[in-house]
C-alpha cells in the first residue's frame, strides 16, 4: 500500500462478516483518510482503526484513469469534517471512488445494496430480521441475498430512468439553445416545454430515490437495533 491508494477492508452486514467493503485513502503516513462510523463523519484516522483487525486490500483500476498520488489525499483532505453520508449516495466507497477518480461511485452499491420502490418496509423487516438473527452463517447469508433480490432489479430499472430523464433535460435545452440562434422561437418554446418535463421526471425520480434511501437507512437501522437485543 502508498500514498493516494483507495484501500478496502471487509466488515460486518448485521451477523453476517465479510460481507461489505469499507474504503478509505491511503494516507501514506500509517493513517487513512475515511468516512468512519458510527460518526458518519470524514476523518484521519490509524490504519489499525480503519481496519479493525482485517486485512486491508487496494482498489486496482488496470489502466483507467485515477489522478496522480498527491492529489487523491489533497482531495481526500479537502472533505476532512464532512457529515453528509448517506448509505445508497454518499457512502465510503462513493468518497474514496471520488477522491481516486473524480466519480462519485459504489460498485457494491449499485451490486448488492439496491433499494425498495414498491415494498412496504415491514415486508422487507421479517426476512431481513431472520437473515441477521440466523445461527447458520450461509443460512443467514441466503435469506438475506433472497430479501434483497427483488430490490437489486427495482434499483436496475429506477435508476437509468433517473440518468435518462437527466439525460434527455439537457439534450432539449441544446435543442432550445440552437433554436433561438436560428431565430425559431416557435421551436424554441417547443424544446423548452419537453425540458420541463423531463426535469419534472427527473426530480420526482430523484425524491423517490432519497426517500428510499431514507427508507433503507431506517429498516437497517431496525435490525442492528433488534440484533443488540436479547432474544
Amino acid at each position: 500500500m502508498a500514498a493516494g491508494d483507495q484501500i478496502y477492508a471487509y466488515r460486518e452486514l448485521l451477523n453476517l462478516s465479510g460481507v461489505y467493503e469499507h474504503h478509505g485513502i491511503d494516507c501514506g503516513d500509517g493513517s487513512v483518510i475515511h468516512y468512519r462510523k458510527p460518526s458518519e463523519t470524514i476523518e484521519q484516522t490509524a490504519i489499525a482503526i480503519f481496519a479493525r483487525g482485517s486485512r486491508i486490500y487496494r482498489r486496482d483500476y488496470n489502466g483507467q484513469f485515477c489522478y496522480l498520488p498527491e492529489i487523491v489525499v489533497e482531495r481526500a483532505i479537502s472533505r476532512l469534517g464532512e457529515q453528509k453520508y448517506n448509505l445508497l449516495f454518499n457512502n465510503c466507497e462513493h468518497f474514496a471512488t471520488w477522491c481516486k477518480t473524480g466519480k462519485n461511485e459504489s460498485q457494491q452499491i449499485q451490486d448488492f445494496v439496491p433499494f425498495a420502490l414498491q415494498f412496504p418496509a415491514d415486508n422487507l423487516f421479517n426476512p431481513l430480521r431472520d437473515a441477521m438473527r440466523d445461527t447458520d452463517p450461509q443460512r443467514g447469508q441466503q435469506l438475506l441475498e433472497e430479501a434483497l433480490g427483488d430490490l437489486k432489479s427495482v434499483w436496475d430499472e429506477l435508476q437509468p430512468k433517473y440518468k435518462l430523464a437527466l439525460q434527455e433535460s439537457e439534450s432539449w435545452q441544446r435543442v432550445a439553445t440552437e433554436a433561438l440562434k436560428r431565430d425559431r422561437e416557435d421551436l424554441a418554446r417547443a424544446a423548452l416545454t419537453r425540458k420541463l418535463e423531463q426535469k419534472q421526471t427527473a426530480d420526482r425520480l430523484n425524491e423517490q430515490l432519497t426517500q428510499l434511501a431514507t427508507l433503507t437507512e431506517d429498516v437497517l437501522g431496525k435490525l442492528i437495533k433488534t440484533r443488540s437485543q436479547p432474544a
